[in-house]
Order: C-alpha cells, then structure tokens, then sequence
C-alpha cells in the first residue's frame, strides 16, 4: 500500500489546515482545499465528503463569501491542531531527557462492558501507554490521564499513580514485552526508505505542495503511536532519530517551493467572528 493510500482524508485535512490556517484568522475556499488534494491522491468527491464531515464533527466551520464557500477553524480543531504541531516540532521522536518516572494506569471494569474496556484501551495506547498486565498500563514519564477518564466516564474505575522502578528492575526487558517495539522500527524505516530519495528530487511547486502534506501527515501519524521510550533503555540501532532527520530535511528542502505554490493555489479570505480577527 502506497503513503497516498494508507492516508486517511481527515488526517491529511487537519495538516493542510495545520499548514495554510491554523494562527492565521483566515477561512480556506473549498476549492482550494480540492486543487491541492487532487494532487496528493484525493478525489473530489472524498475531500467534499471530508470537509461536511469534519463540520459535522465540530472540527470545521463554514463561512460563505458570494457563492463560494470557505472553511475556518473551530476550538476544538484548533487544539488537536496546536497538540499535533507540539509534537511535530517541538517533542519530537526521540525521548533523550527522561526522569525515571513512570505513570501507573490500574483499571477494573464489569465484564460486560466490553465497548468501555475497548474505548479506554485505544485511547490510553494513543497516550503512550502499554499493558504491563491484564488491568495495569504503564507510560513512560508524567502523564495526565484525567480528562480522558472523564471523557469515558470511568473515573470511579481507574486508579493512576507515579512511580519509579527497583534498582533490579530490567527495564529494557518490560519494555520489549509491553510495546510492539519491532512494529514501530518497522514504521519508522519504512518512512526513511519512503521519503529519503525525496533529498535528491526537484519536483514542480505545485507536486512539492501536495507531497509536503503527505510527508507532513505520514509523520505525525507514526509519532503519534509512539510511546516516546526512554532512548537508553531501547535498542542501539533504534530508527527514530534517522527518520526524524529524514523528515525534517525533506521538509526543509520541499517547503520553498509548496510557499511558492500555496501563493497561487490557495485562496484565503478573513475569518468573520474569530478572536484574532481584526476588529474582533
């Protein structure tokens, strides 16, 4: 399966969003939006489908200027935007200042609440967490889990605490059987192979637009489902700082040409009733 493929239409929506809107106080038109997905692999019919989705889902709201209609950012989009570029830029793939702390997840769940175990078990793995047994997850640093509890409404069965291990502890070894660790690699020397050839290309500004959003989208997807180890406690040929310079060097060299092609394909209009909008 190819990177265009395996890319989830709103995943990629979210980047280009991340990219062209978000800390700006502007709405995108829609046919923009079109223009740019198609070159990344995107029917029209998906991305129309996507954009009154993500309406739907509070995370876009409409603006109509003439008989064109623009999207802009809602609360709620900006956040998930903010949390994706903080982890992009910021954290990064490669945990090098560890603590020693560790965040204890124990849970005890009525055997029929099987949808309430499933739900808490996907979120607390997007969190970081592994199950170190049955009902007890572990994370590596200080994790606050407390709004996703409350979300699922499992606070009164879920107790968290800090903890450091023994001195006898193999860390290592709890690590290799709590993660999928060869699963991970696998993802992150896929990317390397993937993106790497792109050092070495000149593509038209238009095509460098659209495979900086997929390189964009395909990077944080794999960050996102990594628990961020303590570096010296994981393999000495862990792929994750190659693969970060590879993305950070391929977005460097495919960024001034997308500006160049996002001036004339992208056209942006003030966002009305948006707190950092002129006036507002």
């Amino acid at each position: 399966m190819t990177t265009e493929e395996s890319l989830r239409p709103q995943s990629l929506m979210l980047t280009f969003l991340g990219e062209q809107v978000l800390g700006r106080a502007v709405c995108v038109y829609s046919g923009s939006v079109i223009d740019v997905f198609a070159r990344a692999g995107v029917g029209e019919q998906a991305t129309r489908s996507t954009l009154t989705r993500m309406v739907g889902r509070g995370l876009l709201r409409r603006q109509r200027e003439g008989r064109r209609m623009y999207f802009g950012l809602t609360e709620h989009s900006e956040a998930v935007l903010r949390d994706g570029e903080h982890r992009v830029w910021q954290t990064g793939a490669v945990n090098r200042h560890w603590d020693g702390t560790w965040t204890l997840l124990g849970f005890s769940l009525p055997e029929s609440w099987q949808r309430q175990r499933h739900d808490l078990r996907s979120k607390l793995t997007w969190s970081g967490f592994g199950p170190l047994f049955g009902g007890l997850w572990i994370a590596p640093g200080e994790v606050d889990v407390s709004a996703l509890v409350a979300e699922l409404g499992l606070s009164a069965h879920v107790k968290v605490f800090r903890a450091h291990a023994d001195t006898g502890t193999d860390i290592g070894a709890m690590i290799e059987e709590t993660w999928e660790l060869t699963e991970l690699a696998h993802r992150y020397e896929d990317f390397v192979r993937h993106w790497q050839p792109w050092l070495t290309r000149s593509p038209h500004p238009d095509d460098a637009l659209a495979h900086r959003l997929l390189l964009q989208t395909e990077w944080l997807r794999i960050i996102r489902r990594d628990p961020r180890l303590p570096v010296e406690h994981l393999p000495g040929d862990w792929p994750a700082e190659r693969a970060e310079k590879t993305f950070r060097s391929v977005h460097g060299a495919l960024t001034p040409l997308a500006e160049e092609a996002a001036a004339h394909l992208i056209d942006l209009v003030p966002a009305r009733d948006h707190p950092d909008a002129p006036g507002a």
